[in-house]
């Protein structure tokens, strides 16, 4: 099996990984660590997948999955849980809660205090970019924050139109300089750096962005926008 560990300055008691496709049972379009229950999978291997990854990477408890719907919704974790939070990110101050973010192409980011006190998960497309998502996350938070930007669409990948440009630079015309015209109408966009900017923006000035591209590395990642029948990588992280 093959995870990564983000290269961050975060306390000790803080512990974090992201995973590839590499080393699960999953086949197909999906193969093999596959970790995303609603791509089509079997159920049963996906499970599989998941507990083997818990098990190899010494996670305190099962992860607490969400059902990721491009809101700005972010909710506060207490205990580890089972259930399926509906949100696009989770925090906790609790140690042996496991966070996690399943992604293919859009940014997983992961926020760890300075202290070690508190952490997140956040899945930030553009939808939740441009809405707010990480401020939202970030106003969790009481102390200074470190973040990780994880592997998602690079520049290189990542066209869009007008209508989405402009809802970024009516956000903040700072945010102009993460787009590149492409051909009339159509841009390409740096999601990574416009993380970077609205995290810079609203107080996070520790940031580390992974430069890893789903797309292009087809042997680690999955890639929706490669391929529409795919599987889903995801980022964890919790307090020992």
């Amino acid at each position: 099996m093959s995870y990564l560990h983000p290269s961050w300055d975060v306390a000790d008691r803080v512990k974090s990984i992201s995973s590839t496709r590499v080393g699960g049972f999953s086949s197909d379009d999906f193969a093999s660590l596959n970790l995303g229950m609603h791509v089509n999978d079997d159920p049963v291997i996906v499970q599989r997948n998941r507990e083997h990854l818990a098990e190899l990477s010494k996670m305190p408890s099962p992860p607490v999955w969400m059902n990721q719907t491009h809101s700005t919704t972010v909710v506060e974790l207490t205990e580890p849980t089972s259930e399926t939070i509906e949100a696009d990110a989770l925090v906790t101050s609790v140690p042996g809660v496991v966070c996690s973010v399943m992604t293919a192409d859009c940014l997983p980011v992961l926020f760890a205090s300075v202290d070690g006190t508190k952490v997140a998960s956040v899945h930030a497309g553009w939808r939740g970019l441009v809405g707010g998502i990480l401020e939202n996350t970030l106003s969790h938070f009481t102390s200074p924050v470190i973040a990780w930007v994880g592997p998602a669409i690079s520049l290189d990948a990542f066209e869009v139109g007008d209508e989405v440009r402009q809802q970024f630079v009516d956000s903040n015309g700072g945010d102009v300089i993460a787009f590149h015209q492409h051909k009339p109408g159509k841009w390409m966009a740096d999601l990574p750096l416009l993380a970077k900017l609205r995290l810079q923006r609203a107080g996070c000035h520790d940031v580390t962005l992974s430069g890893l591209c789903t797309y292009s590395d087809s042997e680690r990642f999955f890639s929706y926008r490669r391929q529409a029948s795919t599987g889903r990588q995801s980022s964890f992280i919790w307090i020992e």
